[in-house]
């Protein structure tokens, strides 16, 4: 912050005297960009200060200053063309005070983060030497992405620790996904960066032995029964409406639509994960389309006024911008079900698909229109990610419920909540286990048809039972009931790729990509499947596109670093895993890039730190550290700690590249028993 002791030019934003807090530098010229950037982050929760009445002048302020610097979490440096301009200002003594702070760090901590609002080159800059070692970011004119938020979240640990994020809608957009995100079940320090909210309904059965159809079961093979013409994307929605209040509702809409039409077998539908990315963009249609890999794309706007709706969509060719269909509906706000099955049923028709087949399980009009708006409210906090959105909607879900017992969309997101909550780390592993088994009991007793409540009764026993044999006849039954669902192609894919089914693995998530282009947790656990498949130049060429689809995805750097050090590429490894944003994954990293470089000091500095601070979370992770050190026994007892904690990653313990070392090792085989996984 930049500022004259009078109250002149100008101002201040830093940050509280907290390990959370964050300070934001700049020079007085910049103090607009620097509120947007204030107010973005302090909307997603972030400890930012701006409050320039605290202000005091002489040595008091000196001395105010100087603690905000040293308390502070991170430290975001703006640098333009007018700080350029200055050889003198105060915003340079604090970029020194936070140098020199940097002096008793480590140099895996993150604190730094240099910020070009303007197109002002890093080569050449007028800055600290310091500031040219950490990668910039640019935020023209102070606009600041989600992408951003996300990674300030992560470093500050104002988000959730961890990313479940595929089970819960299908497809939030991937930025908190959106939690940066993270490789499924990874639950990083993020912002709920990417509560990737990803819903929809089940996965691809497999098969613990024999042989399973690489996408599907006859006629639902998605290979067969999607046409390249066949394919559409559902926008969000615009909120019309006089006082701009109903964006939620709007949204909500949209994603209805959007699930009815990806339950007709003939069409492909690009899943909300990567369509919603779009929210907010003035970006042709045609190419949203092409990005998307969608021949059509809907958008639409929703004006509401008293007890009345009015909607207007249209159907547009991605191929020629034309548009090939357009309807407008109004109804009453009861009778909303029936308006959303009446869109589905014309844009199918629009596209010449089947739809009067089309089970969609809904009543006509609405039991109680209270209970459904406190769902929709509910839907919309959770794309806040973050935890209080997180912990908001639970508080609509349950609203909902009790005003109408018998709404079980608000059931299902309920349990997706408490699944999240629990894959996030924010409740222990044996409370969260047992609450999220007695709301699917509950809501599988009330609609055993629910493909949500089977699929995710098939993740809870892979992630904290092992039940591979259980996990197949939940995943069958949901597939059973929701097919044409990216999260199904995903999770399939996932669970081979545990089992060592490569092939079909490597099938399923091509296949997911397609109906999910956009998606990080995609593109992540792709890669991570040619890892462990011992494939290191595709995973690395996959882990790249990870981070040209979602920049800021949380431990993205740290699994580049490990495809990187096993293709023997040390240099570029150690360059990778200094730029991950997570502190625990990172010190791990370097841990083993330091020990293949022969730098043990280094290396033994960074599994402490690592040891230190990552226990909870990264048990796996450190154990493989040691093992890839060749510590064997260190190894095991982390192991056992992962295995204790019940660690998200322990699933993948039989193909792990860094535990090679210790499959000759009886502990090794008891361990893959007691996981239930063949020896």
């Amino acid at each position: 912050m930049d500022v004259t002791q009078d109250g002149g030019e100008e101002q201040a934003i830093g940050a509280r005297s907290d390990t959370q807090a964050v300070f934001i530098s700049y020079a007085s010229q910049d103090a607009q960009a620097a509120a947007r950037i204030c107010d973005a982050l302090r909307a997603a929760g972030i400890e930012v200060w701006f409050d320039k009445s605290e202000l005091r002048g002489g040595d008091a302020w000196d001395r105010q200053i100087h603690e905000r610097i040293h308390d502070c979490r991170i430290l975001i440096a703006i640098i333009s063309a007018n700080t350029e301009a200055r050889d003198e200002g105060y915003f340079r003594r604090e970029w020194k005070l936070a140098v020199d702070r940097t002096h008793d760090m480590a140099d895996s901590k993150a604190f730094l983060v240099p910020v070009a609002i303007d197109d002002t080159p890093e080569r050449g800059a007028s800055v600290p030497d310091k500031f040219r070692q950490v990668q910039w970011t640019r935020l023209p004119g102070g606009e600041t992405p989600r992408s951003f938020v996300d990674r300030i979240a992560t470093l500050v640990g104002a988000g959730v620790p961890r990313s479940a994020l595929r089970v819960v809608a299908e497809g939030a957009p991937s930025t908190i996904r959106q939690l940066p995100t993270t490789r499924r079940r990874l639950r990083p320090w993020l912002a709920l960066a990417s509560l990737a909210i990803a819903v929809a309904g089940g996965w691809l059965a497999w098969r613990y032995a024999g042989t399973r159809e690489p996408v599907g079961h006859g006629a639902s093979d998605i290979s067969r029964a999607v046409a390249a013409d066949k394919s559409i994307a559902v926008l969000p929605f615009t909120d019309m409406s006089e006082k701009k209040d109903q964006e939620y509702f709007a949204d909500g809409l949209a994603e209805e639509v959007l699930s009815l039409l990806a339950t007709l077998p003939d069409l492909k539908v690009i899943s909300r994960t990567s369509s919603f990315q779009f929210k907010g963009r003035n970006a042709d249609l045609r190419t949203i389309g092409t990005q998307l890999g969608a021949a059509y794309v809907v958008e639409g706007s929703v004006r509401r006024y008293g007890d009345r709706v009015r909607v207007t969509a249209q159907l547009i060719s991605s191929k020629d911008g034309l548009h090939r269909w357009s309807g407008s509906y109004e109804q009453n706000f009861g009778d909303v079900l029936r308006m959303q099955q009446d869109i589905a049923s014309a844009l199918g028709r629009a596209l010449q698909v089947e739809v009067g087949n089309a089970s969609w399980g809904a009543a006509a009009t609405l039991t109680n229109t209270e209970a459904y708006s406190l769902y929709l409210h509910g839907l919309h906090s959770m794309d806040r990610n973050d935890k209080p959105g997180l912990d908001e909607a639970m508080s609509y879900f349950e609203r909902a419920l009790a005003v109408d017992p018998t709404l079980y969309r608000a059931r299902e997101k309920l349990a997706q909540a408490h699944y999240l909550e629990l894959e996030l780390g924010l409740v222990s592993p044996t409370a969260g286990a047992d609450r999220l088994r007695g709301d699917l009991d509950l809501l599988l007793r009330d609609n055993p048809r629910s493909a949500i409540g089977h699929a995710l009764r098939a993740e809870l026993l892979i992630t904290y039972d092992w039940d591979w044999v259980g996990a197949h006849r939940e995943a069958d039954v949901a597939v059973s009931l929701a097919k044409n669902s990216s999260l199904a192609l995903y999770a399939a894919a996932d669970l081979d790729s545990v089992l060592g089914r490569w092939d079909e693995s490597e099938t399923l998530f091509q296949q997911a990509l397609a109906l999910d282009p956009l998606d990080g947790d995609t593109h992540n656990e792709f890669s991570w499947m040619l890892y462990h498949a011992g494939r290191y130049a595709e995973a690395e060429a996959e882990g790249r596109r990870l981070l040209d689809v979602s920049p800021s995805y949380a431990t993205a750097h740290l699994d580049l670093g490990l495809y990187l050090l096993a293709e023997g590429k040390l240099q570029e490894a150690l360059a990778v895993m200094q730029q991950e944003t997570l502190e625990g994954p990172r010190s791990i990293g370097l841990a083993m890039v330091f020990h293949a470089l022969h730098r043990n000091g280094e290396s033994d500095a960074a599994l402490q730190v690592a040891e230190r601070v990552a226990a909870e979370e990264w048990a796996y992770e450190i154990a493989c550290a040691h093992a890839f050190r060749g510590e064997r026994d260190a190894a095991f007892q982390w192991l056992d700690r992962a295995y204790r904690q019940k660690d998200f990653l322990m699933e993948y313990v039989k193909s792990e590249w860094a535990l090679k070392g210790l499959e000759g090792d009886a502990r090794y085989k008891g361990l893959l028993r007691k996981m239930n996984l063949p020896d």
